[in-house]
């Protein structure tokens, strides 16, 4: 992992933190349902605020939820930040969506070959109903995680894989030769992206037990009952406090194992850029 010096980094969190200051402003002024996430919610945790040596904060709403936001932000904070996701430049390759503070530069090295100005951000993920019946519930997740991912390939045929030495090589091999083949066949971004959606929007409108974002490394990983959820718990987060899920501890537990204990210094990541520019700010 590529470190920041501590200035830099501090630097970045306090950016980051005036777009969450504004995204929960936004969220309560508009009664939308949101929660805090993965290593933000260790991070409200362990250490009330970011992990020291983490640069990103990660946000959940229903997909409906979302999909006001994203209205508002763009309607009543168009001055100061920008929305990008695959449905406004199908250029970015991701799931998720970012609000972006306008004038700045956070480009990570995964993306840094794509034709795209990305800005210091908050990842903000859609999470959506799912089937009660767990049979459509396991074919919803593998079509949706499936089309995500070929989304992907086709942007990035190289891409960064979590497994080294034969293996990785030989993953790596394989998505080469997908890209090409998808690219003989005419299949393009816009097509694999309407597959996506169509999965993930099976269910919308639908009063489901579960909601989920099904596009992540593990396709089953982030899938919530409302049970769980709710109601949720308000943690400390730097200056602020926000909703985490009520079963938040056993989530991480699954996830993570003991993670109120510091990992060991290979094992600690976060998404150092390629490019990094605070502009303005």
């Amino acid at each position: 992992m590529k470190t920041y010096d501590q200035e830099t980094l501090r630097h970045l969190q306090k950016c980051e933190l005036e777009i969450l200051t504004d995204f929960v402003d936004a969220c309560n002024k508009n009664d939308l349902c949101f929660f805090g996430l993965a290593g933000t919610g260790i991070g409200a945790l362990r250490h009330k605020g970011f992990i020291p040596w983490d640069d990103d904060i990660d946000v959940g709403l229903p997909a409906l939820d979302h999909d006001r936001l994203i209205e508002i932000v763009r309607r009543d904070y168009s001055d100061k930040y920008e929305v990008i996701n695959a449905e406004s430049n199908i250029d970015y390759p991701l799931a998720t969506t970012r609000i972006m503070l306008k004038g700045t530069q956070f480009c990570e090295e995964t993306l840094a070959n794509l034709p795209l100005d990305l800005g210091i951000f908050l990842d903000v993920y859609r999470f959506e109903p799912v089937a009660d019946d767990e049979r459509a519930y396991r074919r919803q997740a593998w079509d949706a995680w499936f089309w995500a991912h070929i989304r992907i390939l086709l942007s990035i045929p190289d891409p960064v894989v979590q497994v080294s030495g034969v293996a990785g090589s030989v993953i790596k091999f394989a998505c080469r030769c997908a890209y090409g083949l998808f690219k003989v066949l005419g299949v393009s971004r816009e097509k694999v992206l309407a597959k996506e959606n169509a999965a993930r929007n099976r269910y919308l409108g639908q009063k489901t037990k579960r909601i989920a974002y099904l596009c992540d490394t593990d396709r089953f990983g982030q899938t919530y009952s409302w049970d769980d959820l709710k109601p949720f718990q308000m943690l400390p987060f730097e200056n602020l406090e926000i909703p985490f899920s009520a079963s938040l501890d056993s989530e991480l537990r699954l996830l993570y194992g003991d993670y109120m204990q510091l990992p060991p210094q290979e094992k600690r990541k976060n998404h150092y850029p390629a490019r990094l520019d605070f502009g303005p700010y």
